[in-house]
């Protein structure tokens, strides 16, 4: 017999050992709202068809959490993977990336309104009939010998450089495929999706998690979507688009060729930023995105490529115009809400925007976060005819920021680490994840935080973002992509530490352990040939610029 002691309910019961997890949940007094799909078992997210055979603290989870969306659009991806091939046996299919709250995927060829219906039809069909997932483990060489016989030749890159000895496959009865994380028990388990065209492919679409009972509103993401398909684009053309090829490159000895090809396309897209900025005479240049986008180095390389197009980039920082700490708005647990645009005294940076741009000489305020106080220490401008404001801020393309400023004056850019790179055709990696990374690094480095503690903070500052900074994006006149092509390569060896270091009996082990299990597949890079000017040095250490 093991104990079992459920978190959800705090009851405490002998089962024989062996038993499943699904079989736990459906024996005990309680039941969550929307269903079970998954548990974190000693703080570790595992499958429903798990089995117990020692004794566990269970928390059973559903799709209102992100770790049980996970295992629902996993099992959801699945489903419609299996429903094409039944149909369209020849085709290749690429889960390419979230956009507009769903999932875009593609195939080799596009859809016509009438293959969507039908695999919307299939995908029906498939989950009415209940298949179970099933899981097999065997020998690496095993797995890559079955992807190979189908023809699934990224999912086998990816396993002969993963350095492991045992890997495993799933099953939906002859269909076979893998996904990095649990599954639902069957298909039955699924109960609410949509797939419609979407560009040249098809749109997956999800349940909102706040409402599982309706999906998540779609939004229009079309500059979004561009620079995602631009990237995409430029790794085909490389000939790397998932981490099975990049691995196979870096083995090669081509893990410089990649640090050079990604950082002269960040090079050549912010020289397109800056002239485009000449080319409408703006002279207020909007920088915003969530956080670890890499706001700051794009500013400061930006200005660089100001400079050499004949112009006078001056920094403000938006954080000098916070209001009094006293004044500041409050959240509903009565903490300071920072993050809400009403922190900023609106009227106050508007008329002193204002006062600039009409050539008066101003005195620029210095916000001090220790007494929480605006001061100021003498800081004066007059702006000249070569002069270009750059303002870096989580605000910068909210329109209520700069509404009193004229739109023939400002130029907005929204910066975001666009993951673009892919495990396997079938498997992305989610972009926030890549930010995650980046920032517990700095955190560590910079501000003497442990991973547990950037881990803990993070929901907060996603949920920020979504209220704050990503409903704006699609106002901005460019996006610019801070994600390189290597960069989790060289973040892996200083990352990896920190989140092995996070102990099991806490809940920010079940995140350190999803994490580690990605940079699992990834070979490692060295950071010693990174040039002093690339933006991952914003938070590995060694940039020529000065934070």
């Amino acid at each position: 017999m093991v104990k079992i002691l459920c978190i959800n309910s705090g009851e405490s019961r002998q089962f024989p050992s062996g038993v499943s997890l699904v079989d736990i949940y459906n024996s005990l007094d309680f039941e969550l709202p929307y269903g079970a799909v998954a548990a974190r078992v000693n703080n570790e997210v595992r499958s429903l068809n798990f089995r117990v055979y020692r004794n566990k603290d269970i928390e059973f989870i559903d799709i209102t959490s992100e770790d049980g969306m996970r295992v629902y659009v996993r099992s959801l991806t699945f489903v419609m993977m299996k429903a094409m091939h039944e149909l369209f046996p020849e085709r290749v299919v690429r889960l390419e990336n979230p956009i507009s709250n769903g999932y875009y995927c593609r195939m080799d060829t596009e859809l016509t309104d009438s293959e969507v219906d039908a695999v919307r039809r299939n995908m029906h069909a498939i989950i009415e009939r209940d298949i179970p997932f099933r899981r097999v483990e065997c020998h690496v060489e095993e797995a890559a010998k079955v992807f190979s016989s189908i023809g699934r030749n990224d999912k086998v890159r990816l396993l002969e450089t993963c350095g492991t000895i045992y890997a495993c496959y799933y099953m939906l009865e002859d269909y076979v495929d893998y996904y990095y994380g649990g599954l639902l028990p069957s298909t039955g388990y699924i109960k609410l999706f949509e797939i419609e065209k979407y560009g040249g492919g098809v749109l997956l679409r999800i349940p909102d998690r706040t409402r599982p009972m309706s999906l998540e509103d779609k939004v229009t993401q079309d500059k979004l979507q561009e620079r995602f398909t631009e990237r995409h684009r430029w790794h085909q053309l490389m000939g790397v688009e998932t981490i099975g090829d990049f691995n196979k490159a870096v083995t090669a000895g081509y893990g410089i060729d990649l640090v050079n090809v990604s950082e002269a396309l960040q090079e050549k897209r912010i020289s397109f930023i800056a002239d485009e900025i000449v080319r409408k005479g703006a002279r207020v240049v909007l920088i915003a995105g969530p956080s670890s986008s890499g706001k700051t180095t794009t500013s400061k390389r930006l200005s660089v490529h100001l400079m050499a197009c004949g112009l006078k980039p001056y920094a403000i920082s938006l954080d000098d115009y916070f209001l009094n700490r006293t004044d500041t708005p409050r959240k509903e647990d009565g903490d300071y809400d920072f993050e809400s645009i009403y922190s900023i005294d609106l009227p106050y940076f508007n008329e002193s925007l204002n006062r600039i741009l009409a050539g008066e000489e101003e005195e620029l305020p210095h916000y001090n976060f220790q007494t929480g106080q605006r001061e100021y220490l003498g800081n004066r401008i007059k702006l000249t005819p070569q002069m270009v404001l750059v303002i870096e801020g989580t605000h910068g393309l909210n329109p209520m920021l700069t509404r009193q400023i004229p739109e023939e004056e400002k130029y907005r850019v929204y910066v975001s680490a666009l993951t673009s790179i892919k495990l396997d055709n079938h498997n992305y990696i989610p972009t926030s994840d890549n930010r995650l990374l980046r920032r517990m690094l700095r955190d560590y480095k910079y501000r003497g935080y442990s991973a547990v503690e950037t881990i803990s903070r993070w929901p907060d500052v996603r949920e920020g973002e979504e209220k704050w900074i990503f409903p704006y994006q699609e106002n901005a006149d460019v996006m610019f992509n801070s994600a390189l092509l290597y960069e989790l390569a060289v973040l892996k060896p200083h990352v990896e530490p920190l989140l092995r270091n996070v102990p099991e009996n806490i809940p920010e082990y079940s995140e350190a352990r999803r994490l580690l299990k990605i940079l699992k597949y990834i070979v490692p890079l060295q950071d010693k040939e990174l040039p002093p000017t690339s933006l991952i040095r914003e938070f590995l250490g060694g940039s020529s610029f000065t934070y």
